[in-house]
């Protein structure tokens, strides 16, 4: 039996350009702090190999301290390491994986084409971007060597994709022979994936960086049984989730609705909050400051609609019931792009001609 802890995509030292500068330098931290979880689970959990499919670095523009807390970090770890370099952190000559700084437990697969390492357990493959871009498969034309034990690749790539990052058909994967192929380049987690003999997964980026990325993230602990079988399930290891809610404000007051959407889940996330429902013309600044505190970062965004009841003077003969009257119109015939914009100029509006008692 194999033990094999597979993750991909961490993207050190990303910008985390929708953070303050403070923020961005925190989750910056805590992402090299994830270095250490992932070497503590391999050690804890008795790996025998750990498999990391590119894109661990954000750029080539990395930080001392993140090199140095990377390489100590696999260096604790008392089984084989196996690095694909992938589109972000691409190898080249002058690219960190070229550095004399990585342990004798690490190996960095530096060519476009595949490559061999006979280890104890399993016969590994693997191969790297060596640019940003890279056009080809990585499987293409390759088949693994009969050896009697498992056969793996790392490799990072693009299943049922034409895009320019490794894109790989699962023809590709069903005639490689291997018998588990660790993969890194997509965000999200996926099944784990089987295509002829050979078994596939995406392990996901262990740490969220937007709100494209939301839920638990993590690394794959895959097991490869005696008879070729595998399985796979996700150990979690993001310090912070990045999540999207919603509160309904419809006949409700602002403040404490929010607050009870709040008070679910975890206050060391990072939310985005869509205020849904009818209101009246909202005080978002306001808001914002008023809940400050819950979560580890928040912003609202205001997809309220217009209250019936803010219509009710459109058939006055008056400067209001024209200005509504015309707002409807304009409403009736907008896209609906355009028509929460407009619905939100009405409300706005009607405050101002009742002299601003509503206005933020």
């Amino acid at each position: 039996m194999l033990h094999i802890l597979h993750a991909a995509d961490l993207h050190l030292d990303a910008p985390f350009a929708a953070l303050s500068a403070e923020q961005a330098r925190e989750r910056r931290a805590e992402q090299r702090l994830l270095l250490d979880k992932l070497a503590d689970a391999a050690i804890e959990r008795g790996a025998d190999l750990v498999l990391l499919s590119g894109d661990l670095l954000d750029s080539a523009q990395t930080y001392r301290e993140t090199a140095q807390a990377l390489a100590e970090a696999l260096g604790r770890i008392p089984a084989p390491v196996a690095i694909a370099p992938g589109n972000h952190d691409f190898y080249s000559p002058s690219s960190l994986y070229a550095a004399p700084i990585w342990p004798r437990n690490v190996t960095v697969f530096r060519d476009s084409r595949v490559q061999k390492l006979e280890l104890e357990n399993c016969t590994l493959y693997g191969c790297a971007f060596t640019g940003p871009f890279r056009d080809d498969s990585p499987l293409q034309g390759f088949r693994a060597e009969p050896s009697g034990k498992p056969a793996l690749m790392v490799c990072h790539g693009d299943v049922d994709s034409k895009s320019r990052y490794g894109p790989i058909s699962r023809e590709d994967i069903a005639q490689s022979g291997l018998t588990y192929l660790a993969l890194g380049h997509i965000h999200a987690c996926s099944d784990l994936q089987r295509e002829g003999n050979t078994y596939w997964a995406y392990p996901g980026c262990t740490e969220g960086r937007g709100f494209d990325e939301t839920g638990g993230k993590g690394a794959l602990w895959v097991t490869v049984g005696d008879d070729g079988s595998v399985t796979a399930e996700l150990l979690p290891l993001s310090s912070r989730r990045y999540e999207i809610m919603e509160c309904d404000l419809t006949g409700k007051e602002p403040l404490a609705a929010v607050r009870e959407v709040l008070s679910r889940g975890s206050g060391r996330d990072i939310c985005r909050l869509i205020l849904t429902g009818e209101a009246r013309a909202l005080d978002l600044p306001a808001l914002s400051r008023a809940v400050e505190g819950l979560r580890w970062a928040l912003t609202l965004r205001d997809h309220t609609r217009v209250p019936r009841d803010l219509w009710a003077r459109e058939g006055e003969d008056s400067l209001t019931g024209l200005f509504l009257r015309g707002m409807r119109q304009k409403i009736e015939l907008a896209s609906d792009e355009e028509r929460p914009t407009l619905e939100k100029a009405v409300r706005f509006g009607l405050a101002a001609l009742e002299n601003g008692e509503d206005t933020p």
